[in-house]
């Protein structure tokens, strides 16, 4: 059977796998975002809370994506739990980087000028700070997109949702027909997704971000 022949016969299922894949990147980033602007904020000013905050997400991307799966698998399960747990740490870092190199790159004067109007200090953050702010921030969160998307595959060691069933079916019945087939439609499936992923933020940032501060 061609590797065509093999997507025709089993699309139903690749797309099942497809959605299942960006729905559990999606949702991670979600809330990798959240997190890590939060993190950005609560230590940007601060140059040890900032380094502190930067080593201890960097430290996670130390940790094979592989064996951090299978050492939750006893905490917390198979399936969707490990997974969920495993992306969001692993998108952290990007995006903790870029809000506090937002963050800290901010125009003082600007800051300077919102305090001397009368805003309060949480009104300059969210109308002043993190709108400037926000070109590094979607970079972070594009940088961990692509890089979940990728680790996401590996999720289905723990019987996790997406591609990677495929990948791992494939691997697992080497010599088979289909094999090949199977590890290839996962493969490409993960490439597609994640420039589908890449355009989606391209379009974003030019919904969003005003073209005097657009790098």
């Amino acid at each position: 059977m061609s590797f065509w022949e093999y997507v025709a016969n089993r699309h139903q299922q690749l797309l099942t796998d497809a959605f299942q894949h960006v729905s559990a990147v999606f949702q991670c980033m979600v809330i990798a975002t959240v997190l890590g602007v939060l993190i950005g904020v609560v230590s940007y000013r601060s140059g040890w809370g900032s380094s502190v905050a930067i080593t201890s997400t960097a430290t996670v991307l130390t940790i094979p994506s592989l064996a951090a799966i299978g050492l939750l698998i006893p905490l917390v399960g198979l399936g969707v739990a490990p997974t969920v747990i495993t992306l969001t740490l692993y998108g952290l870092l990007p995006v903790v980087r870029n809000s506090i190199v937002g963050l800290r790159g901010v125009d003082p004067a600007l800051v300077d000028a919102a305090k001397g109007i009368g805003m309060s200090r949480t009104a300059r953050l969210f109308k002043v700070e993190l709108p400037l702010a926000w070109p590094p921030i979607l970079t972070g969160i594009r940088v961990s997109t692509q890089m979940l998307m990728g680790i996401a595959a590996i999720a289905a060691y723990a019987s996790g949702p997406g591609l990677g069933n495929e990948i791992f079916r494939g691997i697992a019945s080497l010599g088979s027909a289909n094999a090949i087939n199977q590890v290839l439609a996962g493969t490409l499936g993960i490439v597609v997704l994640a420039l589908l992923f890449d355009a989606a933020y391209v379009l974003l940032g030019r919904l969003t971000i005003p073209r005097g501060i657009r790098v």
